[in-house]
């Protein structure tokens, strides 16, 4: 029987207009207590079947979507209760879905990867470490330490987890956080003037949807 033991929305790397999505505040990174260690209890993400996608757009217009792949994953789960993990995406796997080859699909998916926007040679790899999770109001909050381009930010955020047998399943609801605090300006009405319509939002939105087994 599926037992629903937690919640998380964590990952899939995104510049997204999602003007109805909650805003998830940064606050500074938060230290790292415990480490997974207990391999009766840990999850092993499968990367091949776990699912990162991505969406953006201008304040006007159409937008674009994608997806990121996943590195790596681990995550220990006691007593129905998320205690640590940790959730790597390869940066260098930015792949745009909307668009076709020679119809602007390698030139949006090499400006992601610019150095003036992820900057992927050298950074390549995004981190979320959790740090803490509770349930409020009946949902599960997770809080953990969200690092892109080397700029590590604490978050918190609510989250789904399925646990069927030694099957466990990430299920994300979107958020999003404020691409700035984490180094990336390009196009930034914060950073530059008379952008008009040719400015991108601030907001950079995650959801993903992570299979993993004992």
């Amino acid at each position: 029987m599926k037992k629903i033991i937690l919640s998380l929305a964590v990952v899939a790397i995104a510049l997204t207009s999602c003007k109805g999505e909650k805003k998830v505040e940064t606050k500074e990174e938060v230290k790292v207590e415990k480490k997974v260690t207990n391999p009766i209890d840990s999850y092993n993400a499968n990367v091949a079947e776990s699912l990162v996608t991505w969406k953006g757009a201008h304040p006007v217009g159409e937008g674009h979507n994608g997806n990121v792949k996943l590195e790596k994953g681990l995550f220990e789960v006691e007593k129905g209760v998320l205690k640590t993990g940790m959730f790597i995406i390869d940066m260098k796997s930015i792949n745009c879905l909307d668009l076709k080859v020679e119809e602007g699909k390698e030139k949006l998916e090499g400006h992601l990867k610019a150095p003036d926007f992820f900057d992927v040679e050298k950074f390549p790899t995004a981190k979320f470490e959790v740090t803490s999770s509770e349930v409020k109001g009946g949902k599960l909050q997770v809080t953990g330490n969200l690092t892109i381009k080397d700029v590590t930010k604490s978050i918190t955020i609510p989250a789904t987890v399925t646990e069927n047998g030694n099957d466990l399943t990430f299920k994300s609801e979107p958020f999003n956080v404020d691409r700035t605090d984490f180094g990336v300006q390009y196009k930034s009405g914060k950073f530059f003037e008379n952008l008009k319509d040719k400015a991108i939002n601030d907001l950079i939105g995650f959801s993903f949807e992570i299979k993993a087994r004992k």
